[in-house]
């Protein structure tokens, strides 16, 4: 890699630059099966319940510019699953393929183990190659595939399941 690129905590002043990702994330990928942009009110309701949850949301930066991030929420909303996460990793397109996403990748799953969760949950589009491949890598592994769940630009998506259970 050749830029210096730095995780640290968002904060909401990193909001705008978050809600840019999500919404070229929706318009132009199947990271996030959403249609319609996510407004202002929307991130920080996002927001606001990371933070009230104790939730991160860990910001990779090239220098000043938020060029990726990765967060985990509640699986599940039933208190059996308190000790199980799911997990989000966004990089923008034109860092891609320069670690970033291994980076904030592993940053999540160390922030999961301080915070004593027990399992993570990756949800990845079946076509997202290299999402799946990274998260081998990391010792995630393909639990289940539920074909044709969702559908976005006129096409079935098919959704895998990638679990990694923690030490």
């Amino acid at each position: 890699m050749t830029m210096a690129i730095r995780l640290a905590d968002c904060d909401a002043t990193h909001l705008d630059a978050i809600r840019s990702i999500f919404n070229t994330e929706i318009a132009q990928s199947m990271a996030l099966w959403e249609e319609s942009p996510r407004s202002e009110a929307t991130v920080r309701g996002w927001w606001d319940t990371k933070v009230a949850a104790g939730f991160p949301v860990i910001g990779a930066f090239d220098g000043d510019e938020l060029v990726g991030f990765a967060t985990y929420g509640q699986f599940r909303p039933q208190s059996g699953y308190r000790l199980t996460a799911e997990h989000s990793i966004y990089v923008v397109a034109s860092h891609r393929g320069r670690g970033i996403g291994r980076l904030l990748l592993t940053a999540i799953v160390e922030r999961a183990q301080s915070a004593g969760m027990h399992a993570l949950i990756g949800v990845i589009d079946a076509a997202n190659s290299p999402s799946c491949r990274l998260h081998e890598s990391a010792g995630f592994e393909l639990v289940g595939r539920l074909p044709e769940v969702g559908r976005k630009f006129d096409r079935w998506l098919d959704a895998c399941f990638y679990q990694k259970t923690l030490k």
